[in-house]
């Protein structure tokens, strides 16, 4: 009973008027402190352990994910107020479905609900400037839940300053198939008229290719006999598209109606890895910084796989989601920015190298 009661006016303290305005202050001296060094452009939450935290407590699971979606204001405040530009979350899983079904039922009515009160007392994006981005299957979701969806996206559209992705209903690898079916849409689908399907440049490599490689008499007898191009003539065509010869067998013709221009498609060998992060859902964000999960759960569980690079810092932590706050989260803000300023120092060197 003491510890009980003790937890109570731990609680009545830290909710009085006097104890708030305290913490408020600390809380701004805090983060005007962090600003003050390097801050993580884009930072990814898994927000892990609403049902075992509602368990723990003995409180209904979706009394677990409100506070869930509370701890989320709080944490936004923060991240916005020190700079940080994107913040991603991992809101609902596609392999979520598979919970029971009044917990998902739940889950989707209480998404309804924040992003209707997001609409209607939206005051925290707008200081911010931050717009509401909702990223995943929009065919899983209720049409009672993506009409408010799209709502919140349409009513911050008109914000610039920060992005909220709310992942939802999302899994990574999903993403990236999406990702690589568009890349391969726009390849297959868009072409690109121009000139010449053959390039100088184009013809002679294919003729060393296939002689095995030419002399330098060779070379100069074959740009004699061959005719100049046109001023108009782009001798880098094909570095950037395909000739006709990989068009798609349903095409159109290679030349148009009056003579002119040739039809010709992207040259799949131009596709790199920026090309499939701009068909990603998280298209437009600065690289991901900083990926934070709560619960003590030490893995990614198919979130941001692709996002994850090698400058990418990862921290799991042994605390439920809706604990999570300013004081959870500090040290790690702390601690990126240690790392951070370290990496900067083994820079300067190679920098100064390479500059000599």
């Amino acid at each position: 009973m003491s510890d009980l009661y003790l937890s109570r006016a731990r609680n009545w303290f830290m909710h009085s008027p006097p104890a708030e305005w305290a913490l408020s202050r600390l809380r701004e001296t805090l983060i005007g402190a962090l600003r003050q060094g390097p801050i993580p452009q884009h930072v990814a939450f898994v927000m892990d352990g609403n049902r075992r935290y509602a368990r723990s407590h003995k409180i209904e699971t979706i009394e677990g994910h409100h506070l869930g979606f509370e701890a989320l204001a709080r944490v936004l405040e923060v991240c916005y107020k020190c700079g940080v530009k994107a913040v991603t979350v991992y809101a609902f899983s596609i392999e979520n479905f598979n919970r029971p079904k009044y917990e998902v039922d739940g889950i989707m009515q209480l998404a309804k609900v924040k992003l209707e009160q997001l609409i209607q007392h939206g005051e925290l994006l707008e200081r911010y400037g931050a717009s509401v981005r909702v990223l995943g299957q929009r065919d899983l979701i209720s049409p009672d839940v993506l009409d408010v969806v799209d709502r919140a996206v349409a009513t911050t559209a008109h914000n610039k300053e920060c992005i909220l992705n709310i992942c939802f209903p999302y899994t990574s690898r999903e993403e990236i198939t999406t990702a690589i079916r568009t890349t391969v849409e726009d390849y297959s689908t868009t072409p690109r008229p121009h000139n010449n399907t053959f390039s100088q440049s184009r013809i002679t490599q294919k003729l060393m290719s296939k002689q095995g490689g030419l002399s330098t008499d060779g070379l100069a007898s074959i740009r004699e006999s061959s005719p100049a191009p046109p001023q108009s003539r782009t001798d880098d065509l094909d570095d950037s598209v395909s000739s006709s010869s990989t068009l798609p067998p349903d095409s159109p013709p290679s030349k148009s109606e009056n003579g002119g221009n040739v039809t010709i498609y992207p040259n799949a060998e131009t596709i790199t890895d920026e090309t499939i992060t701009s068909h990603l859902y998280t298209a437009g964000c600065p690289p991901l910084d900083l990926f934070v999960r709560t619960s003590g759960v030490e893995r990614l569980s198919d979130f941001m796989l692709w996002q994850c690079h090698q400058d990418t810092q990862i921290f799991f932590l042994d605390c439920m989601w809706p604990e999570f706050d300013l004081w959870h989260f500090l040290p790690v803000l702390v601690e990126w920015q240690r790392r951070q300023s370290k990496l900067e120092r083994e820079e300067r060197p190679r920098r100064r190298v390479k500059q000599a």
